[in-house]
C-alpha cells in the first residue's frame, strides 16, 4: 500500500466545516472526508444524475452513459491516481462524484439556455451551481441549509479547474459566507479529480459515439491519439471480434494516460513537502506531460468536431435550449405552475426570485424537463432524442 504522502489533505487537519454541529461527532469512525462523500452519495441531487444528459439527451438505450455512470467512472479513475500518489480517497472521491451535480437538464444546452435567461440576474454557471446545490439547495438536516460539507471539499469544487478571478454571483455568496481562496490552486485531490474527468470523458464518449454511429471507425482508428495503440491491440489479438478489440483500446488508452498523470504529477512535485506547497505552485501539479497533453487536446477537437458538434447533436442541443428557456418563461410568467414546495417559497423580490426559479428548471432531470414542458405546453417537443 502506497504511503500517505505529505502533499495529501488531511482530515484530521481540516479547516472544519460552515456550522459545527456536536451530533457529527456521534456519526461513527468516519473521517471528515469520509463523510462529506457518503453525504453526496445521499443527496437528493447525486441521484437526479441518473436522468441527466452526458453526451445525448435522455437517451432510449439503456447502454449509454449519463451525467451519474460518468461521475462514477471518474471516481474510480480518480482513487486509482490517489492511491498511486498516496493522496486522501476519500476527498478525492468526493469531488469526482459532485463535480457534475450543478449540471441542469440536457446538459451545456440547459445552461446556456438558463445563462441567457438569467443575464438581467448575474447569469448561471453550473460550477457555482454545483456549489449552491450543495451549500444551500440541498437541504436533508434539521440544524442549517445545505450539506454541511468541509471547506476542503467546496474548496475543491470551486477550483477544481484551477484558480477563479471574477465568479458570479452564486459561486460570490458561497466564497462571501466561508472565503475558499479562489485565486489560488486547490489540492492535489481536486486536480486529480479534474485531470480524471478529462480521462474519462475522452475515452468513455468513445464507446458512446461509435454505439450511436456519430463517429466514422476508421476516422477514431487513424487519429494520431489512437493509431498506435490500435495497431498495438489489433497485433496482440487479431482473433478477437471488433467490439471487444475496441473495448480493449479505450482501456488501454486509460491506462496511459493515468500512468502519465501518475508519472507527471511525481515530478512537478518533487521538492514540496506540504499542502501549502502545491496551493502556491502557481501552475497545475497533477496533469499529462506535455507530450500527452499535445495529444489529448488534438484528440479533444477530434471529438467536437465530430461528435460534440455532429449537426445532429447541434439541432437537439437547440431544441433542448428552446425547452429550458419556454420552462423559465413559463414559470416566471406563473410560478404556480411549479411544485408547491418552490411555489409557495418562491421570493418577492429580484434577483432572488429569478434565481429561484433557475434553482427550480436546474434540478430537473431529462426526462421530467420534458414531461413538464408537454404538461405546460400540450405537446412533447419532437426530436430531443437522436439516440
Amino acid at each position: 500500500m502506497t504511503a500517505r504522502s505529505p502533499l495529501a489533505s488531511d482530515p484530521a487537519k481540516s479547516r472544519g466545516r460552515q456550522f459545527s454541529l456536536a451530533s457529527d461527532l456521534a456519526r461513527g469512525p468516519r473521517s471528515d472526508y469520509q463523510r462529506d462523500r457518503d453525504r453526496i452519495i445521499h443527496s437528493i441531487a447525486f441521484r437526479r444524475l441518473r436522468y441527466k444528459t452526458q453526451v445525448f439527451i435522455a437517451p432510449d438505450g439503456d447502454h449509454y452513459r449519463v451525467r451519474l455512470t460518468h461521475s462514477l467512472e471518474v471516481a474510480q479513475i480518480a482513487r486509482v491516481i490517489a492511491r498511486a500518489l498516496g493522496l486522501d480517497e476519500d476527498l478525492t472521491e468526493a469531488l469526482a462524484l459532485a463535480h457534475d451535480i450543478g449540471h441542469p437538464p440536457f446538459g451545456h444546452a440547459g445552461e446556456d439556455a438558463l445563462h441567457a435567461a438569467m443575464q438581467p440576474f448575474g447569469g448561471f454557471d453550473h460550477n457555482a451551481h454545483c456549489l449552491r446545490t450543495l451549500a444551500r439547495l440541498e437541504s436533508p438536516y434539521c440544524e442549517h441549509d445545505g450539506l454541511n460539507l468541509t471547506w476542503e471539499t467546496l474548496e475543491g469544487l470551486a477550483k477544481h479547474n484551477g484558480p477563479l478571478g471574477e465568479v458570479n454571483w452564486a459561486l460570490a455568496e458561497i466564497d462571501q459566507a466561508w472565503p475558499l481562496e479562489l485565486t489560488t490552486w486547490p489540492s492535489l485531490e481536486a486536480q486529480v479529480a479534474a485531470i480524471s474527468d478529462d480521462i474519462a470523458y475522452d475515452n468513455h464518449d468513445i464507446d458512446d459515439g461509435l454505439h450511436a454511429g456519430f463517429l466514422d471507425l476508421d476516422e477514431l482508428l487513424a487519429h494520431p491519439f489512437v493509431a498506435d495503440r490500435w495497431r498495438t491491440v489489433e497485433q496482440r489479438y487479431p482473433a478477437a471480434p471488433r467490439n471487444r478489440q475496441l473495448r480493449e483500446l479505450i482501456r488501454s488508452q486509460i491506462g496511459v494516460m493515468v500512468n502519465d498523470v501518475i508519472a507527471e504529477t511525481r515530478r512537478r512535485t518533487q521538492g514540496m513537502t506540504s499542502v501549502a506547497d502545491v496551493r502556491a505552485a502557481g501552475r497545475a501539479s497533477a496533469t499529462f506531460s506535455a507530450e500527452i497533453e499535445e495529444g489529448e487536446r488534438a484528440f479533444k477537437r477530434f471529438m467536437y468536431e465530430k461528435l460534440y458538434y455532429h449537426p445532429d447533436q447541434l439541432a437537439t442541443a437547440e431544441r433542448a435550449r428552446a425547452v429550458t428557456a419556454e420552462l423559465y418563461a413559463a414559470y416566471s410568467q406563473e410560478p404556480r405552475l411549479m411544485d408547491d414546495e418552490w411555489h409557495e417559497s418562491l421570493p418577492e423580490f429580484e434577483p432572488q426570485r429569478s434565481r429561484h426559479i433557475a434553482d427550480y428548471v436546474a434540478g430537473m432531470t431529462d426526462r421530467f424537463a420534458i414531461a413538464s414542458h408537454a404538461r405546460i405546453y400540450g405537446r412533447t417537443p419532437e426530436g430531443l432524442r437522436n439516440v
